[in-house]
């Protein structure tokens, strides 16, 4: 699927590595300019430097998301130079993973602070830069966590189901302004994170970021009439995921 992007304006967040990086050079190869935000400057420039290699436009903006001023200077960036924003995608998140009875709370604050306080404080942003046009797509990036359960995974899971909260309600929010607002839901990627995971499962049958860059450039391509609420992505063979 090859939306036509040229003209439009885009955000990814944990865009320097992994299914950020994947989704990122998808919409500038369909003639969106993407901003990538990230902690991380050297992971930005250089997926930036590989989507000007490939002819598309990208912008870094070093940014924690654990921050609200810094999360606010993202935008405000965007606004000043672009002037516009048509597509945030919210997929920026750790995860740290072990037994409630051994939990450590500054780890749970932790993840929360960017799998979900952050996701929640970019919607707002972009809800805000939205709203006066009445167009936009905000995607969340949740997981197959938003909606099962796994051992060792409490934490991690109800950051995951609190993104999939948040985007249900805020598509209903948002509709009344003409903004659509999905959730990405993939089972296993082939990342670091889900290697730190499940160190268990095979690489090779596990799904690719460039799967859930996929499912995004699906989204972007839909027509103004429709909208769909969530795409859960599964890998084709039996899988714990």
């Amino acid at each position: 699927m090859q939306p036509e992007l040229t003209g439009q304006v885009a955000i990814v967040t944990g865009a320097g590595r992994g299914i950020g990086a994947s989704i990122s050079r998808a919409l500038a190869a369909c003639g969106a300019h993407v901003y990538l935000a990230a902690r991380t400057r050297a992971d930005l420039d250089r997926v930036a430097g590989e989507i000007r290699d490939a002819g598309g436009l990208a912008s870094t903006v070093p940014t924690d998301l654990t921050d609200e001023e810094q999360v606010l200077s993202l935008f405000a960036a965007v606004r000043e130079t672009a002037g516009r924003l048509d597509v945030l995608v919210n997929n920026a998140g750790i995860g740290i993973y072990g037994r409630v009875a051994e939990f450590a709370a500054e780890d749970l604050d932790r993840m929360y602070r960017l799998n979900l306080r952050g996701m929640f404080l970019c919607s707002r942003e972009a809800m805000r830069m939205m709203m006066p046009v009445k167009s936009g797509y905000i995607i969340n990036i949740a997981s197959v966590l938003g909606f099962k359960g796994y051992p060792n995974q409490a934490a991690y899971t109800a950051s995951k189901h609190g993104v999939m909260g948040v985007t249900k309600s805020l598509a209903v929010e948002a509709q009344e302004h003409g903004i659509r607002v999905s959730a990405v839901s993939p089972g296993a990627v082939y990342t670091e994170l889900a290697a730190a995971a499940r160190p268990d499962l095979d690489p090779s049958v596990l799904l690719h970021p460039e799967d859930v860059a996929g499912a995004v450039l699906y989204l972007v391509s839909l027509s103004e009439r429709a909208a769909v609420d969530e795409i859960y992505i599964r890998r084709r063979k039996s899988s714990p995921f």
